[in-house]
């Protein structure tokens, strides 16, 4: 009877035998964990969290699906810096690496990576290929305090057009001290619906959001002195979108009238009550909603009379400019000019000689009667 009792109990707990089935590969992929790293096998998350390490560890489970390795001292990501493949990784944070390089092809072994973190890193190397050509499952992508300065403006805008981000859908580029956006950064985003742009140095938004659908934008705490009617044309064709727009030293000058119209007009702007002049000095901190138009300085009569005086001291400038060179020109060719004079002094002589020759026979009658006979 006991040598019965052994199939009896297996026969009895078939889940058992299933549940170790699936639970065998993580539990081998737990032995090869990094000695540097935290690995945990419910949640399949690998942590290493503040080691000091230079390099991307290795022997990372090839079955996680979230990855945290942050606060170390890893300058540069290569192509292959994660092993072959991670199919199943979903989460990757690298924030606070110091990184500086990021190569061609880092992410492109990663085809279910849906959100990244690359913030607060040092960027002064970006491959524009750092994501593939391919589209990845890419949806949200973390580079504030990212990159090393605004003059990495340009390698953003050709990494974010590689094609390999089709997919996103929030971009963060906070605190980046981004100056400008190179034209058609956004173009093949056509999938963006969140972007963060605050605490940069934007002075201009020139063509960023054309053929965009955006539904958050955050503006807040730039350089925009005013926004262009090309700029607010871009806005206005995204019905749906929420902008921000607070702590911006906005121009309260006759240019900014595009701007006031647009947002007495437009509730896009969700922080519209709180935008303050920051100049000229008689304006400064007043909420550019509760300006008037006499408070603005535009063009007005009295002010073109005087640009038209202005205007004709000018004129008078240039017309005088203009006879100082006719004279040295004459100057330069006097001997010719003089040669000219005689030659029509002569001609004019001679014209005047043969027309008083002819003015005293028509006068005298003996002269006339003479010419008569001698034509008869």
């Amino acid at each position: 009877m006991p040598g019965r009792g052994l199939p009896v109990s297996s026969s009895r707990c078939p889940g058992s035998w299933a549940l170790l089935a699936l639970l065998l590969p993580w539990a081998r992929a737990l032995s090869s964990c990094p000695s540097s790293c935290e690995c945990s096998e419910p949640v399949k998350t690998v942590k290493c969290v503040n080691k000091e390490l230079s390099d991307i560890p290795r022997g990372i489970p090839a079955s996680v699906r979230t990855l945290f390795i942050t606060g170390n001292n890893i300058s540069s990501l290569q192509s292959g810096a994660f092993g072959p493949s991670l199919q199943q990784l979903l989460t990757l944070s690298l924030s606070g690496n110091r990184i500086r390089a990021v190569g061609s092809l880092v992410f492109a072994s990663m085809p279910s990576l849906q959100q990244l973190d690359l913030s607060n890193n040092r960027i002064s190397r970006l491959q524009a290929a750092a994501f593939g050509s391919a589209p990845l499952r890419l949806r949200e992508l973390n580079l504030s305090r990212a990159l090393f300065n605004g003059s990495m403006a340009e390698q953003l805008s050709e990494c974010l057009q590689s094609g390999g981000l089709a997919n996103l859908q929030r971009l963060r580029l906070a605190e980046n001290q981004l100056v400008y956006l190179p034209a058609r950064t956004f173009s093949r985003l056509a999938k963006l619906r969140h972007l963060e742009l605050a605490n940069n140095s934007l002075l201009e938004l020139g063509g960023a959001f054309r053929n965009l659908s955006l539904q958050t934008l955050d503006l807040s705490s730039n350089w925009l002195r005013r926004l262009t009617n090309s700029t607010l044309a871009e806005l206005g064709a995204q019905p749906n979108i929420s902008i921000r727009l607070r702590d911006n030293p906005f121009a309260c000058d006759c240019d900014i009238e595009p701007l006031l119209s647009w947002l007495q007009s437009s509730r896009r702007v969700v922080d519209r009550e709180s935008l303050l002049c920051a100049s000229p000095d008689n304006l400064r901190n007043i909420p550019v909603l509760q300006l008037q138009h006499s408070d603005l300085k535009c063009a007005v009569p009295g002010d073109m009379e005087r640009v038209l005086q202005t205007s004709y001291v000018f004129l008078g400038i240039v017309l005088a400019l203009i006879g100082v060179i006719f004279m040295f020109v004459l100057y330069l060719n006097r001997k010719g000019i003089k040669k000219w004079l005689y030659n029509v002094r002569d001609a004019c002589r001679d014209h005047m000689e043969g027309y008083h020759y002819r003015y005293e026979i028509n006068s005298d009658p003996r002269l006339t009667n003479l010419s008569s006979n001698s034509d008869a």
